[in-house]
């Protein structure tokens, strides 16, 4: 806890048993108090593994998608009394021990959203992240803060902390369940009047990290 709040992690998986252990070990207990794992039909080990690290798992029987998996982790977060919650990829892109600054945030009140910006610094680059890839990034949050009048960094980063009346009052359940769900989550937050606020997160890109087709990638763009 941090002082009387409730905080969480919400692990969004598909087919992260290479990298789960990984991220469980590095993820901060001092705070951390709900470590909920949502596995979207993996079809390597996901499960058993979160099970054997003794997470909070819940199993979709079919692949619903990113959205929808996070969907379904916010509100099994809600549910359990939570009241910081931190959205983290359990294949080890993002680095675990960021959560305190994140959810500090969120906690002091200053913040009702922390994101864990890759763009802040030279974290993305230095990382491995491609250079169409960290292009296309900083042209798509161009437009957006013009579109939107914000000045943020990067919008399609996928860690983030969150209170719990932002999730309470977003009409979340109106989203994709693909990958843009993240961009519309953040959409609304901002049109709902919430404040956001970044941290400067190193992004790892490696074999075993997710990623999205070229195809995929486009329809998202």
């Amino acid at each position: 806890m941090i002082g009387t709040k409730k905080i969480a992690v919400v692990l969004p998986a598909y087919n992260a048993a290479k990298t789960l252990v990984k991220v469980v070990e590095a993820i901060p207990r001092n705070i951390v108090d709900d470590i909920i794992l949502v596995d979207d039909s993996s079809s390597d080990d996901t499960v058993t593994i979160a099970k054997q690290l003794g997470l909070v798992c819940f199993v979709h029987p079919r692949n619903r998608g990113y959205g929808a998996n996070q969907k379904t982790c916010f509100r099994h977060a809600l549910s359990r009394g939570n009241d910081i919650i931190v959205m983290l990829h359990p294949d080890y892109q993002y680095s675990p021990e960021l959560i305190t600054p994140l959810a500090h945030m969120v906690a002091s009140g200053i913040y009702d959203v922390a994101l864990g910006s890759r763009m802040l610094g030279k974290g993305a680059l230095i990382g491995g992240m491609p250079r169409h890839k960290f292009a296309v990034n900083k042209l798509l949050t161009v437009f957006q803060n013009v579109m939107l009048n914000q000045h943020l960094s990067e919008y399609h980063t996928g860690y983030r902390a969150f209170n719990r009346k932002i999730l309470e009052t977003i009409p979340l359940l109106e989203n994709s369940d693909d990958f843009v769900f993240d961009n519309q989550m953040l959409c609304q937050v901002l049109y709902f009047g919430f404040d956001v606020g970044e941290v400067s997160c190193p992004a790892l890109y490696f074999p075993d990290a997710s990623s999205i087709s070229f195809s995929r990638s486009m329809t998202y763009g």
